[in-house]
């Protein structure tokens, strides 16, 4: 699925990530709640600031499961069964809302990273996170 290359250049970005999880989380989330009001019923649970606990916790779980999908890129459908199962099977989350999510991430990387993030890193991020949505979603079927 991803060459070499590819794969460096996602290490590399997620290195820059690594340590600020919760609040490139609590921002993703945050972005997705604003450009796509729908997404916000899927966390009723959560207040739309960004320094709330529980957006920055929730935040500090998507990116650490992102990281995880990092550290497996070869065994992705074993490392996100779980959360496959729990998004699919318990929450039953729309997958369309996958690749909103998805635009939203790369929103905030290029924010954040700038001219860190090139053109080829977004591309190679792209397919990557292209690859995860298509792990979640296979429970559906």
């Amino acid at each position: 699925m991803l060459s070499a290359r590819e794969r460096a250049q996602i290490a590399q970005v997620w290195d820059l990530i690594a340590g600020h999880e919760a609040q490139f989380g609590a921002e993703l989330l945050l972005r997705l709640f604003t450009v796509y009001p729908s997404t916000k019923v899927y966390f009723p649970h959560l207040n739309a600031c960004q320094d709330a606990t529980q957006l920055l916790s929730h935040g500090q779980r998507m990116l650490a499961a992102v990281g995880a999908a990092v550290q497996h890129m070869d065994h992705l459908r074993a490392a996100l069964s779980p959360l496959a199962d729990l998004h699919a099977l318990v929450l039953r989350v729309d997958p369309a809302n996958f690749p909103l999510l998805i635009q939203c991430f790369h929103v905030v990387l290029a924010s954040h990273l700038q001219d860190e993030f090139t053109v080829e890193m977004q591309a190679a991020w792209d397919k990557f996170l292209t690859g995860v949505a298509v792990v979640l979603t296979e429970k559906y079927r």
